[in-house]
């Protein structure tokens, strides 16, 4: 039976034919996670693997100095962590929710017996994590190339579409620490987009207003990555 955030809204679960999901449903626990919470650090040994369903996630990589940067966000298009994917024991980044909602999460012990069998989640989650480490190279060029402006434009788009929604709870310092740079530049790229009337931004919530806008100010990294998960989302059509 559906339920309002059941498994099946996540693309990857979804794209598995029946007989094949009713063999792990039982294994999907629904877990709802506030804002910021950390699902794992670097290294890390992960006892689970994550299903998003409304919620979305960034994969931060973290300096000794403090600093920090995201390289990818994750949503209901994808799974957490694809360390477990490739036979790793330990997380390849810090997981860290940015917009609060719910998952599903499955034992990495069930997982790998599931993967042995070489089925179509195997399938599945191995497509995603070629879309996966494109984005990452992108976003790797995107830090290196582009302004800050340009930036905010990208990560602000991509959560919108991952939450289908005009609206997001984000602080500055949220965004600042996502994109590796200086909260005051994070304060003044967005003051510039409200001003020429493309977001609305007060307290932490940022509503967008003029969508075209946005898009024609940020980089081609964003043109990317959507068409990227664009290409993901036709390849893993419900088998």
């Amino acid at each position: 039976m559906t339920t309002l955030h059941g498994p099946r809204l996540n693309c990857l679960l979804a794209a598995i034919p029946e007989t094949e999901y009713s063999r792990i449903a039982g294994d999907l626990e629904p877990v709802s996670l506030p804002r910021t919470t950390v699902l794992y650090d670097f290294n890390d040994h992960l006892e689970y693997i994550y299903f998003p369903v409304t919620l979305t996630a960034s994969l931060i990589c973290s300096m000794e100095d403090g600093s920090s940067v995201e390289v990818s966000e994750v949503g209901n298009e994808g799974v957490l962590d694809i360390s477990v994917l490739l036979g790793g024991e330990g997380a390849l980044t810090q997981a860290v929710v940015q917009t609060d909602g719910h998952a599903y999460r499955m034992s990495t012990t069930r997982l790998r017996r599931e993967l042995s069998r070489g089925g179509a989640l195997q399938h599945v989650l191995m497509r995603y994590t070629q879309t996966l480490i494109a984005q990452m190279a992108q976003t790797t060029g995107c830090v290196r190339r582009h302004s800050v402006e340009q930036q905010l434009c990208r990560c602000l788009l991509l959560n919108f579409d991952r939450t289908c929604s005009r609206n997001l709870s984000m602080t500055q310092e949220a965004m600042a620490n996502m994109l590796g740079v200086r909260r005051e530049s994070v304060s003044e790229a967005a003051t510039r987009l409200q001003s020429a009337g493309y977001i609305s931004y007060k307290r932490g919530h940022i509503e967008v207003l003029n969508r075209s806008g946005l898009e024609d100010q940020a980089c081609e990294c964003y043109g990317f990555v959507k068409k990227e998960f664009d290409r993901l989302r036709a390849d893993l059509v419900p088998c």
